[in-house]
């Protein structure tokens, strides 16, 4: 069943893309209005603009709480959004000549993807962009709380080389625990395998083939309760939203710190504050941009609570890779080949 389902799905895909293919290669030439939402132009170098004007008649730039999205979207035949912004059945319906969506992010739970593909419009993301950034981004985070980096440099201003006080521990000989085997969830893996730690990983799918490199296959619930480091690295969907409610952080072993790069949504937070209550573990995440103020004001007070802007993807290298990813899928969905589709 799971070989006819998987068949049915790939041919689903390439019937799609076949469609895509056609209504590229028809219509297209360039874009008539290119409506963009939390994308500002100092987002993007000047010389990626350029090929975007290349390829449209008309920009026209919108925050993502603009009340005018419904009446610019009227006329638009491409969508270009920023992290975060909201793609609903109502915005499509609303835009009888769009023919493509493109997100600047790699994430896209915010975009009804599946009204999308019934409509034959394209949504492509920039997966992969960012893989090197975040992943280094989770470990560097760890290494600073366990290594007590912000105390040293404290002291080191204050004119106080003493370093009795100061515990550290290292991520070497310890569990570390991978929870989604996407990209950057391997690269995580792999990182800490090279400092030397014992990592286990929890997927919707098993990856047989990564356990080759050693990398062990742990059931989820086993796998809160032993783990030293966790770091999730999974999308949010349906599926993963409150991936981490009152039962898992209960499991949660004394003294792990936990990293969290995807969306807040993949968190109960009362259950988090309850746990940071005892104390007994580090949470980091990136992700408060999109939190709301009370949320985000109710959590921090806890000092065992790492909020960082959002930063884990913001490298120079990475930016380079999102610009040309971004720009590339739009031309290239122009020129009747469109790559990084996700519905």
């Amino acid at each position: 069943m799971q070989v006819l389902e998987d068949l049915n799905n790939s041919l689903r895909d390439n019937l799609l893309l076949v469609g895509y293919l056609i209504l590229s290669q028809r219509y297209f030439v360039m874009f008539h209005k290119i409506l963009l939402v939390n994308i500002k132009e100092s987002d993007i170098d000047q010389s990626y603009w350029k090929r975007i004007d290349s390829i449209t008649q008309k920009k026209v730039f919108l925050p993502k709480d603009s009340p005018n999205i419904v009446k610019e979207i009227k006329d638009a035949d491409c969508l270009l959004v920023g992290f975060a912004t909201h793609v609903t059945k109502e915005h499509i319906d609303a835009a009888p000549h769009l023919k493509y969506i493109g997100t600047s992010a790699v994430a896209f739970h915010n975009i009804d993807v599946e009204y999308a593909r019934k409509r034959a419009i394209p949504v492509t993301n920039i997966a992969g962009y960012c893989t090197d950034a975040v992943a280094e981004f989770i470990i560097a985070s760890i290494l600073n709380e366990i290594r007590h980096l912000d105390e040293g440099k404290e002291r080191a201003r204050n004119n106080n080389y003493e370093f009795r006080g100061i515990n550290p521990s290292q991520i070497k000989g310890k569990i570390f625990a991978v929870f989604g085997l996407g990209n950057i969830g391997k690269r995580t893996a792999e990182i800490a395998k090279g400092f030397g730690a014992d990592v286990r990983y929890w997927s919707k799918h098993r990856k047989k083939d990564f356990e080759e490199n050693g990398i062990k296959y742990e059931d989820k619930d086993s796998l809160l309760r032993n783990s030293d480091f966790i770091s999730l690295n999974f999308a949010h969907t349906p599926e993963t939203e409150k991936f981490l409610g009152k039962k898992e952080f209960s499991e949660i072993k004394s003294g792990a710190v936990v990293v969290n790069t995807v969306p807040m949504e993949t968190i109960d937070l009362d259950a988090l504050e309850n746990r940071l209550n005892k104390n007994d573990i580090i949470f980091i995440s990136d992700h408060s941009d999109e939190m709301k103020k009370e949320d985000l004001t109710k959590i921090k007070k806890y000092k065992n609570c790492i909020t960082y802007p959002p930063i884990a993807f913001n490298t120079k290298e990475a930016i380079i890779n999102k610009n040309n990813l971004f720009v590339g899928n739009i031309e290239n969905f122009l020129k009747g080949h469109p790559t990084n589709v996700v519905n």
